[in-house]
């Protein structure tokens, strides 16, 4: 069994596991610090086909409260056709858009109601964009939790319908993501709910890192030169990092320091790329996004200045991509390699683009480029986009006409 404290990111101060985000003494965010068991490569292999595979390498300490729904060892496709389009001979896309609901939001979901019912807690909730909402739910729905779900109200109305069909309080919040967070941390500290994104975060977090497990055996327990994830907390690619980090802490990878990340944002909501470009630990806010991409329209990223040392640490880059780029770029990917995204992984496809042709990736580097949702969750934004299909009669001469 892995034993398990919490550490603060900023001042080293170390608790017992606990239902606590927060240090006492410096008020910086809490992780979860491990004392590894000793495991090899063949330690994961014959076992289930989902991120609880690596079980010792996860916060929960019983495995009677892992709350399972199948998620993760979603596919790593090797993107040939589109590779090839691009000039890039190991491009690799990790496609999380085919998890149970259909968002790589089952990873961290997953990980926190299984820490909460570890914990006691008698309800969760999230604060979200559209996808956490389903995930939390869903896993709540299997926990046997009630969950109350606190969203923007404009966010798109599938994923409105999957929360609300698993279950869920749905609270539709008439402001922006960061208000619709605010009143969610506050209820949840009032009424002891496991917010699985603000008060149970130190361990929600933990499940995103299985990104990194997952595309490490995948590629042969070897490191990607370059990750490109889609970044709206900046949670996600944090957390990469530091799944990469534990995987040489437990020599199961050689030193992952060469590795290169890239963060990519969308324009009209885009703070941390700002701030990298301007090379400033400052990440400002933006108050009012407007951006297709939906699910990252996150304008005070919690773990931004975590991400901008991210970059510096891993000779890293940030870039953005207009609404057009990103819709453009879900075609692309679809018409490549069959892979229907949402619009935050047709900006990973745009920003992958651009890094290519700003000569920051070379054509035989190993890249992998997170597609984190699913396109039949935003099918309003890329209909945009889409010729209407026309209607004919059913005759066939009148058909036959316009099939060439």
């Amino acid at each position: 069994m892995t034993r398990t404290s919490l550490q603060c990111r900023e001042c080293k101060k170390e608790y017992e596991t606990a239902f606590k985000y927060v240090c006492d003494d410096c008020f910086g965010p809490l992780d979860v610090k491990y004392d590894f068991p000793t495991l090899t490569k063949d330690t994961f292999s014959n076992r289930q086909h989902t991120y609880w595979r690596y079980f010792e390498l996860l916060p929960i300490e019983n495995k009677s409260n892992i709350v399972n729904i199948g998620a993760g060892m979603t596919p790593l496709t090797k993107a040939e056709n589109l590779g090839k389009k691009l000039g890039l001979n190991n491009l690799y896309i990790k496609n999380d858009s085919v998890n149970p609901t259909f968002s790589f939001k089952d990873r961290p979901a997953g990980v926190a109601i299984s820490k909460a019912k570890e914990l006691g807690l008698t309800a969760v909730g999230c604060a979200s964009t559209g996808n956490l909402a389903s995930a939390t739910a869903a896993h709540a729905a299997a926990a046997g939790l009630p969950c109350h779900v606190f969203a923007p109200s404009n966010i798109e109305m599938a994923k409105i319908t999957q929360a609300l069909s698993y279950g869920a309080n749905y609270i539709a919040v008439d402001g922006t993501y960061d208000d619709a967070n605010r009143i969610a941390a506050q209820i949840g500290d009032s009424k002891g709910i496991g917010i699985v994104n603000i008060n149970m975060r130190s361990h929600y977090v933990e499940g995103s890192k299985t990104f990194s497990y997952e595309v490490a055996e995948q590629l042969d327990w070897t490191v990607p030169d370059q990750l490109i994830v889609p970044v709206g907390s900046g949670a996600m690619l944090n957390a990469i990092c530091k799944g990469f980090e534990e995987l040489q802490t437990v020599s199961l990878l050689d030193d992952v320091s060469n590795m290169h990340m890239i963060a990519a944002q969308p324009h009209g909501c885009a703070p941390i790329v700002d701030a990298f470009k301007k090379n400033t630990k400052e990440v400002i806010p933006v108050e009012n996004p407007d951006t297709v991409a939906k699910s990252l329209a996150i304008g005070d990223p919690g773990d931004g200045r975590y991400v901008l040392k991210r970059l510096e640490q891993y000779n890293g880059f940030a870039e953005e991509c207009n609404n057009q780029e990103i819709l453009d770029a879900i075609l692309l990917l679809a018409q490549t390699e069959g892979i229907f995204t949402e619009p935050a992984g047709g900006v990973s496809i745009s920003i992958l683009q651009k890094m290519v042709e700003q000569g920051k990736i070379d054509k035989n580097d190993k890249v992998v480029c997170y597609v984190t949702g699913n396109g039949l969750k935003a099918t309003e934004s890329i209909m945009q986009v889409l010729t209407k299909p026309t209607v004919y009669k059913p005759n066939i001469n009148e058909i036959s006409a316009v099939v060439q």
